[in-house]
């Protein structure tokens, strides 16, 4: 187990900034996932982790070691800063059993041959494949082949392990087992482990701690998953993690108004001495989640749904309020206690939880 730094790390592609004095620490035994659109500089920080590129500035440590620093003229080589990686492709050996997949990076480090064998039985029944360590990986399954990827991470390194996309191409059930695994594995071993995705619910499910990444490398927000979802830093968090809806407000003396279709609708109560940070007559947008859109037939605010899918565990609805067209998330509980809408029905609309968003600076951010 160990505790990662980095320390104002700077890397361009030519002159193109990837990102610039990015500081992130990773507690020993947590599982932190790093999330961002594509593009964004995941996958450059970890290979820049793993020493298979060097940044141009900072410092990155691993436990009390510094693996390497630009002002100290020090970069450790890949193969001695024991980091087990598992990539989006497995990158299991197709010539080579489970069993040879597991034990080779150890063979290479030229480990002795007791050890390699009990550390490689061990790794296989975490993974519980030890029964398959004769197949070759035409012969397993997606799932099994990710299994002998972890395992050989494992073998590589019980204090850090970095899963870049490790569930990206299995179905949906498969990703689902495939994380509860991935956290009954750390639980037992206690690794370190650093998640890269673009899928904001696999990292949610998983992860002790995520982090944040704009498309320009910034590190915007870095939070439990309760954090990110209820108080997200900007309107990227806001909309990145999630599915989100934004309708134009104002604030007036009196209260907040929706602006659609050229008229004000009021909808909140307010002084002007409450939601001090947002200004009177500025415009601005309300960031509101599916699920904090509640029908009540009671409300004066009105829609027509357009769309309605049922899901199984929830009822998804496309709603057409004054000309904007918002989603509706309702679960199957909530369902059972009122009815299922259809098409055309008129719905009356109650918001809940809103964030505030400045219309003309889309990432500067004012929570309610």
């Amino acid at each position: 187990m160990a505790q990662i730094k980095f320390n104002n790390i700077t890397f361009r592609y030519g002159k193109t900034p990837v990102f610039e004095n990015f500081s992130l620490t990773i507690e020993e035994s947590q599982i932190m996932g790093i999330v961002g659109p594509s593009g964004c500089g995941k996958t450059t920080l970890i290979r820049c982790l793993c020493g298979f590129i060097k940044p141009e500035q900072g410092e990155i440590f691993i436990g009390d070691t510094c693996v390497y620093s630009a002002e100290k003229h020090i970069n450790i080589a890949p193969e001695r800063r024991n980091i087990g990686v598992v990539f989006q492709d497995y990158a299991v050996w197709p010539h080579l059993t489970v069993w040879e997949n597991v034990v080779y990076p150890m063979k290479k480090r030229k480990m002795p041959k007791d050890v390699i064998a009990q550390k490689a039985e061990f790794a296989l029944k975490q993974v519980r494949m030890d029964k398959y360590r004769k197949h070759l990986p035409s012969q397993l399954s997606g799932g099994q082949q990710q299994r002998v990827a972890i395992a050989r991470a494992l073998v590589s390194s019980k204090d850090i392990i970095v899963l870049d996309e490790p569930i990206t191409n299995l179905d949906a059930k498969l990703r689902e087992e495939m994380l509860i695994e991935i956290r009954q594995i750390q639980r037992e071993i206690g690794t370190t482990i650093i998640y890269i995705t673009h899928d904001q619910e696999a990292a949610l499910q998983l992860c002790d701690k995520i982090a944040v990444m704009e498309p320009d490398g910034t590190l915007c927000q870095i939070g439990t998953d309760e954090e990110i979802i209820l108080s997200p830093a900007n309107r990227f968090v806001f909309t990145f993690i999630g599915v989100s809806n934004f309708l134009p407000v104002v604030k007036k003396d009196d209260g907040m108004y929706f602006e659609l279709n050229g008229k004000m609708h009021k909808y909140l109560n307010a002084d002007s001495s409450q939601m001090p940070d947002i200004e009177i007559g500025k415009p601005y947008e309300m960031g509101i989640r599916p699920k904090d859109i509640l029908f009540d037939e009671k409300s004066s605010f009105k829609g027509t749904v357009l769309s309605s899918s049922f899901l199984g565990s929830q009822c998804t609805y496309f709603v057409d309020f004054e000309g904007q067209q918002i989603r509706i998330e309702q679960n199957t509980l909530d369902m059972l206690q009122s009815k299922e809408y259809t098409e055309g029905d008129t719905v009356g609309l109650v918001f809940v939880n809103p964030k505030y968003y400045e219309r003309c600076q889309n990432n500067d951010s004012v929570s309610s």
